[in-house]
């Protein structure tokens, strides 16, 4: 098979290009070069964004493309109406923020979506999707993921968890423990959905693990156990940790409540389940995300586009002094 990526290679696309030359596949990545292209790929230099941006694509033919674009949709429409004759399946990393609000825990891929435009991150997704089937009908698979975590992670959620309980000592620990969270490792989707369009899989999925795949308490209790520190979990209610002036999901990351957690964390899965999609355990997400993160010091490298993400450990102590 041949693949070529769309976009970036740091974290989601990386994984695709590793899960793609693992299944021995020809890779092709096509971005504007601000890294250097992994081992054993064929790389093609262009910027999306600008006009004549496209030129290496006018010629080739791939089995399947990947996009993980996530900016103005116009950039979908060109590429997938340029690549439509010459490419089998179109694979399009969506986002669950296309449907619209209020999303209610066990919503499944016919719930409403969001409009779609240019300004706003759940907008562009859906003109995205929207793009990508217009150019490819049902040859177009719209991955719609949740919270995307596993090494490599550019966006902070789980570094941040693992870099704090390896600092040891008393952690804030948001209650209730037993609060579910739905996550999908970025290999875990990437090996999907090359599946799936291999196979001619086309349409819309939720793609992340089922709502009880895992709670906050197992989470956080294997990411204690894999870092070895002995950090003590200090389980605190949402009340009180709401009343400190402490932010879900940016303060405290992967945490989230009410309907923001049905949202994020409540989706029903079973359509991309019976097609195939398997989740490896939390700790080798968790263990293997940490052994990356000690390769290469112990910072994880952050999105410029993204903002920062985890308590301030003065707010962190004053509350648990309290």
């Amino acid at each position: 098979m041949d693949v070529l990526l769309l976009g970036g290679t740091e974290f989601v696309g990386r994984a695709f290009v590793e899960e793609a030359l693992a299944l021995g596949w020809r890779v092709t990545v096509f971005n504007r070069g601000t890294h250097e292209p992994p081992a054993g790929v064929t790389a093609l230099r262009g910027d999306r964004s600008r006009e004549g941006g496209l030129e290496a694509l006018t010629r080739g033919e791939w089995d399947v493309v990947v996009d993980t674009w996530s900016w103005a949709p116009s950039a979908v429409r060109e590429a997938a109406s340029l690549l439509a004759g010459r490419a089998g399946h179109y694979v399009y990393v969506s986002s669950r923020s296309v449907y619209a609000p209020p999303v209610p825990f066990g919503a499944d891929e016919s719930a409403p979506l969001t409009g779609s435009g240019d300004v706003g991150y759940a907008a562009m997704k859906a003109g995205g999707e929207e793009a990508a089937t217009a150019a490819f009908g049902e040859r177009a698979l719209l991955a719609r993921a949740g919270l995307i975590i596993g090494p490599h992670e550019n966006i902070g959620r789980l570094p941040w968890w693992l870099t704090r309980i390896a600092r040891g000592g008393p952690v804030l620990a948001p209650g209730p423990r037993e609060l579910g969270v739905q996550y999908v490792d970025a290999r875990d989707l990437a090996r999907w959905c090359l599946d799936a369009a291999r196979r001619g899989v086309g349409g819309a999925y939720n793609v992340v693990s089922p709502p009880d795949f895992t709670t906050m308490r197992e989470l956080l209790e294997t990411a204690v156990r894999v870092t070895g520190s002995g950090a003590e979990l200090r389980w605190v209610e949402p009340e009180a940790i709401l009343a400190a002036g402490i932010e879900p999901w940016t303060d405290l990351p992967i945490w989230l409540l009410g309907e923001d957690h049905a949202f994020m964390h409540g989706a029903d899965v079973s359509k991309a389940v019976a097609a195939g999609l398997t989740f490896r355990p939390v700790e080798e997400t968790v263990a293997d995300t940490w052994a990356w993160l000690r390769s290469i010091g112990g910072r994880a490298p952050m999105r410029p586009d993204r903002p920062a993400v985890g308590l301030d450990p003065e707010v962190e102590a004053k509350l648990l002094s309290a």
